[in-house]
């Protein structure tokens, strides 16, 4: 039986979906408390992008991490 051997790149998506669900969904947390934005959205508000490309990005990163599960998920049933 051949071992497979883990790509240093299978842990990327789920990287960054955690990233992107961090900074949209954390933006709009603290714009909408503290009237301030960061990272990501932060650059999107500079850009003059309206207010929901927070909660795209987060929404995003939420795509990525389920992608990422179905994957990890799939590689472990025979």
């Amino acid at each position: 039986m051949a071992t497979r051997t883990k790509k240093s790149s299978e842990g990327l998506p789920a990287l960054f979906g955690l990233i992107l669900l961090v900074q949209g969904f954390g933006s709009a947390i603290t714009e909408a408390a503290w009237d301030t934005a960061f990272g990501v959205s932060a650059l999107l508000r500079e850009a003059h992008a309206p207010a929901w490309t927070d909660l795209l990005v987060g929404a995003a990163g939420c795509v990525l991490l389920a992608v990422a599960a179905r994957h990890r998920i799939a590689r472990k049933t025979p």
